[in-house]
């Protein structure tokens, strides 16, 4: 049965158990029920979707592991051609059992052939390429073994998910259509329900962090298992090879990070600090009221937006002013120094928002003791307001930081892909993050130290911004402490 139907058919179960609690409380005679009739309706729809949807989610995150497992156990050493790995075995495993299910629903197989596999070998790659299913040459017969037991195990899988969501959703059902009576506290039942879920999705917040931790520590290791880590961080060349030879590095990547990342940050807090002081001191209540949503609607555009702005527009701006018929420094208009202007642009509204509420939280006495002193708006401005919210505009800053840290788009358009240590704003560089797209795109073999290195810069991408984040927090939480 298809996810959606199932998720359709708890979902009116739940319904039609909401209006039969609340009927059930309300058609009873004697004494006055302990709880209001919604609460009655609420906790028997309580009881038929958690249970049900709880299991619907692990089933679904549990049963592609537990099916892969066994297919790889299946098929071991001797189904992976030389030159190969049993990661891309698996990926025709994946598309042949997909195309099995396409051929037997354009009618070109029967379900019977499609879970026996009795025909020829050569009849089934024609079957499957009449179903659009493009085979490379070295599927065998044992790939197609192995795609009629994954297409098995997962007919089986999603046959039990489906009999055990529904059995535990008209269980669900049941139960809370018995409690459905005057003396049942069903109020205090739903808020415990309420709570739990709300915890939970707390917990889940920290479940994925930690699950991101994870999945990075575990490839990151295993990179560093066939690629020393002495190499990786003492190296100054980034040299990736497939064919073997690579040199990963890893400064030259850190280099375009950070001297991109400086340039924007450089554009972006003068121009986002002018922006807020003037909208919380000088803007009036009518300036104020359309110049910050219009500042804010920069915070909005897609990155891929603005990577196109700075490959289309600010690139070739900047090639006639410092090119070759220019003053000579720009060979191309990708550049760290378009990258740079147009992440800063970017960043603005991070700047601005941010210090423009910091600016407003510093209390009113502290202005109105500096103008009972003689002090001008400026002087006040600069002698006593942001000095009082230095820590909290330094947390802003520090924010913006990590964000423009993390940019892919705008680096990949307007940067450029050389990985390279030089000082010159006006040459092309790139970044973490863009190597990181480049070496998992494609069909990259993950048992390879070049796709691996993607799981050890993220490593350490995220340890930089995770420090950064940590501190910012650390900032701005003291600043709070002191005002509130």
């Amino acid at each position: 049965m298809p996810v959606l139907w199932l998720f359709l058919i708890v979902l009116a179960l739940a319904a039609i158990g909401f209006i039969a609690g609340r009927m059930r409380v309300t058609s009873a005679g004697g004494e006055r029920p302990h709880s209001l009739p919604n609460y009655y309706g609420w906790n028997v729809a309580m009881k038929v979707m958690v249970p049900a949807y709880l299991a619907l989610v692990v089933w679904l995150l549990a049963q592609p592991f537990l099916v892969n497992s066994q297919v790889v156990g299946m098929l071991g050493d001797r189904a992976v051609p030389d030159g190969s790995t049993i990661g891309l075995v698996m990926s025709d495993v994946r598309r042949v059992a997909d195309g099995l299910d396409a051929t037997v629903a354009q009618g070109l197989m029967t379900s019977e052939e499609a879970n026996s596999i009795r025909t020829e070998f050569t009849d089934v790659r024609d079957r499957l390429g009449e179903a659009g299913v493009a085979l490379g040459s070295n599927v065998s017969s044992e790939v197609l073994s192995a795609a009629q037991t994954y297409r098995t195990l997962n007919a089986t899988g999603n046959f039990w998910m489906s009999t055990v969501v529904i059995l535990l959703a008209v269980g669900g059902l049941a139960w809370g259509i018995t409690q459905s009576h005057g003396s049942f506290r069903a109020r205090n039942s739903v808020e415990t329900g309420v709570r739990m879920i709300l915890l939970s999705a707390a917990m889940l917040a920290i479940l994925t962090t930690i699950g991101i931790v994870l999945s990075l520590v575990g490839n990151t290791w295993h990179f560093f298992q066939i690629y020393p880590a002495s190499k990786f961080f003492g190296s100054f060349t980034w040299s990736p090879s497939f064919g073997g030879g690579s040199e990963l590095g890893i400064w030259p990547l850190l280099w375009g990070t950070l001297y991109i990342s400086v340039i924007a940050l450089i554009v972006a807090v003068p121009i986002g600090l002018f922006a807020a002081v003037y909208l919380s001191e000088y803007a009036g209540p009518r300036m104020r009221a359309w110049a910050k949503p219009l500042l804010e609607v920069l915070a909005g555009i897609p990155t891929i937006v603005y990577g196109l702005f700075a490959l289309l527009t600010v690139g070739p701006l900047l090639l006639t002013v410092f090119g070759r018929d220019g003053l000579g420094w720009m060979q191309a208009g990708t550049a760290v120094m378009t990258a740079g202007l147009v992440m800063g642009i970017m960043l603005i509204p991070f700047v601005s928002s941010l210090s423009d509420d910091i600016i407003n939280s510093v209390p009113q006495s502290l202005r109105d003791g500096s103008y009972g002193l003689g002090a001008t708006q400026s002087e006040t401005i600069k002698q006593v307001i942001l000095p009082a919210a230095l820590p909290g505009i330094v947390g802003a800053v520090l924010l913006a930081a990590s964000r423009a840290i993390g940019e892919t788009m705008i680096v990949v358009f307007g940067a450029g892909a050389a990985a390279r240590l030089s000082l010159n704003p006006f040459d092309a560089m790139t970044t973490v993050t863009a190597k990181i797209v480049s070496q998992l795109t494609g069909d990259a073999d993950f048992a390879s130290p070049e796709a691996l290195v993607a799981f050890a810069l993220g490593m350490t991408l995220f340890i930089i911004t995770l420090g950064l984040n940590v501190f910012a927090l650390y900032i701005v939480r003291k600043y709070r402490e002191q005002y509130e």
